[in-house]
């Protein structure tokens, strides 16, 4: 089915839909600028709230103009609430921090004090950050986890997006900015692997009514497969003129999937990690049309020699001007130059993959193959 939203509206200008949104999460992303960015087409950025409010710091974000200042990134920017971020640490070790009613406690490894992270906190902060895309606090779970903790989460969720509702609008009401001149507040829906828990949140998220959703939790189970039946079904829960986050859903294979059930934006690190690991995206044919999926792992020696492109047909920087061979040469080198270079083939890629979606029908969208 095609989707009803070809486009998001905001602020900081227009998010093309689906999009993919790679995460700067410190206010950055890794190895490149904001003019790299630019550069291949990026539309907007996820950053991220957890990791912020401690370094630089809240106060720092605010004297050095707001994330679009201090990032010199003047397009749309997503914040997220930083509640994904402090349930892994404190699933990761519980002594760091705990979940309760009233919000998030949590202090990393080597912080010097505690955070405390309320639902009214998270939306002050990223109101005061200039965000265009304010992300409710949720309460996070694992897909494993037990039905007694999914059933929690669930309850807290929707407690949480009410305050972050009422608190949202009690500033904007402050602030008295025009519609368009207003961020977008979106809300997480839990619920885990349960079905009836997935649509008891996602009928009280709309009934108390935001601008768009995201589907949370981990999207992946404990083998590494994606959720596909309930992505799916949560996608069903929500009307299509709502916009749909897939949270953490980044593999190209996992985003074709989720753009055919009709979710409009994604984020996740995986792709510019992967570039820094050695893991270099492409399609298979040799005239670099869309068909399978594979990786080239730059760090074999097979390609110490190979004088050509990464992709055929790609614009990037790295496939205009550079050979794999040099590529290669520059990975066991430890050149930062690589870094550089290898984050924007692997970010220009997907959104090369996103421009191609956005030409399609939901339903037409190619079916991919994994390569090696």
């Amino acid at each position: 089915m095609e989707n009803i939203l070809s486009a998001l509206e905001l602020p900081h200008g227009r998010i093309n839909l689906p999009a993919f949104l790679p995460d700067a999460t410190h206010g950055i992303v890794r190895s490149v600028d904001s003019a790299d960015l630019e550069s291949i087409g990026t539309q907007a950025v996820v950053m991220n709230t957890f990791h912020l409010m401690q370094r630089p710091g809240s106060s720092t974000v605010q004297a050095l103009g707001g994330l679009h200042r201090m990032a010199g990134w003047p397009w749309p920017i997503m914040t997220d609430s930083g509640g994904f971020q402090a349930y892994s640490l404190i699933r990761q070790n519980p002594k760091l921090g705990r979940l309760a009613t009233q919000g998030i406690t949590f202090q990393p490894e080597g912080a010097a004090r505690k955070y405390h992270l309320t639902p009214e906190k998270a939306v002050q902060l990223q109101s005061a950050y200039g965000s265009d895309i304010v992300v409710c606090l949720d309460d996070c779970t694992h897909p494993d986890d037990p039905i007694e903790t999914q059933v929690q989460s669930v309850r807290r969720t929707v407690a949480w997006a009410k305050r972050c509702r009422k608190e949202f609008d009690r500033l904007m009401g402050e602030k008295r900015l025009e519609p368009a001149q207003r961020p977008r507040l979106f809300a997480v829906v839990q619920g885990g692997r349960s079905r009836d828990l997935r649509r008891q949140c996602a009928e009280a998220l709309l009934e108390i009514g935001f601008d768009g959703y995201g589907f949370g939790g981990w999207p992946m189970d404990g083998a590494g497969s994606l959720l596909s039946d309930m992505l799916a079904y949560t996608r069903e829960l929500i009307p299509r003129q709502y916009p749909l986050h897939a949270l953490g859903v980044g593999h190209p294979l996992s985003v074709i999937e989720c753009a055919r059930m009709g979710y409009d934006l994604f984020d996740s690190a995986l792709p510019t990690r992967d570039a820094r690991r050695g893991r270099l995206y492409r399609w298979a044919g040799e005239d670099g049309s869309i068909g399978r999926f594979d990786l080239l792992y730059i760090q074999d020696d097979k390609h110490i020699k190979d004088n050509r492109p990464i992709q055929n047909g790609c614009d990037c920087l790295s496939c205009r001007r550079y050979s794999i061979g040099f590529l290669h040469h520059l990975f066991q080198a430890k050149e930062s130059a690589y870094l550089r270079l290898a984050t924007l083939h692997n970010l220009r890629f997907m959104n090369r993959l996103m421009d191609h979606l956005r030409r399609l029908p939901a339903d037409h969208a190619p079916a991919l193959a994994a390569g090696r």
